[in-house]
């Protein structure tokens, strides 16, 4: 199961914009956040299912823009039902949307997961997305294979156990990555030290043999 980011971005939300939806109770705070992570995270899936290389591009130069467009593209959407006032949800949206992008882009960097590494981490995100949400999420972002989903059952983990989690999965990259191209090892054959004292010995041998063999000849 591929490392588990929606988690990781809810938490990365709190942490980097408490402000976001402080207007409300924890609860619903929490709820909504939860609620706008999946549409705007579902959305990336889909995006990265139609065209990888665009997608790609922003992450790696994020554009506000784009992110704008993407955000009020789904705000407007007539699939979506939030309870929020559509000006405050835009908003929110493109706020945990553009944190979405910058995160991807630094898990990117510091895992050096290339294009396709991004693209199974992005698309791994699937499992974790199950059940998460109400099906007008799924409806509104286009990851219609969710709707009627129930969550596959996880263990929550902790901030730090996610970033360990993170670069095992990146370390495990690696190791595959040095697999399919396994480095030549050259093998120094060291010759032992009673052959270093017997050549002087074997020397005066062959040299007493040559020495008898002339004697002979000229007897």
């Amino acid at each position: 199961m591929a490392f588990d980011l929606v988690q990781y971005f809810v938490e990365q939300v709190k942490i980097q914009k408490p402000q976001l939806l402080s207007q409300l109770s924890p609860e619903q705070r929490q709820a909504n956040i939860e609620e706008i992570n999946a549409l705007t995270l579902g959305k990336l899936i889909t995006l990265w299912r139609k065209d990888e290389d665009v997608l790609y591009q922003e992450i790696f130069t994020p554009n506000h823009l784009y992110i704008q467009e993407i955000s009020r593209h789904l705000t407007t959407s007539t699939q979506n039902k939030s309870s929020l006032e559509k000006k405050v949800l835009e908003q929110a949206t493109t706020d945990i949307l553009e944190l979405q992008i910058l995160e991807l882009k630094q898990l990117d960097t510091a895992g050096s997961l290339g294009k396709r590494g991004l693209r199974e981490l992005v698309i791994g995100q699937i499992e974790h997305l199950s059940g998460q949400a109400k099906d007008w999420v799924w409806s509104t972002n286009e990851l219609t294979e969710l709707i009627g989903s129930q969550p596959i059952e996880q263990e929550e983990i902790s901030l730090d156990e996610t970033m360990k989690e993170f670069n095992q999965m990146v370390n495990v990259q690696h190791t595959d990555a040095h697999t399919d191209h396994p480095e030549t090892t050259v093998i120094e054959t060291v010759n032992p030290t009673w052959a270093k004292i017997a050549e002087p010995i074997v020397a005066l041998v062959v040299l007493y043999i040559l020495f008898e063999a002339v004697t002979k000849v000229f007897a």
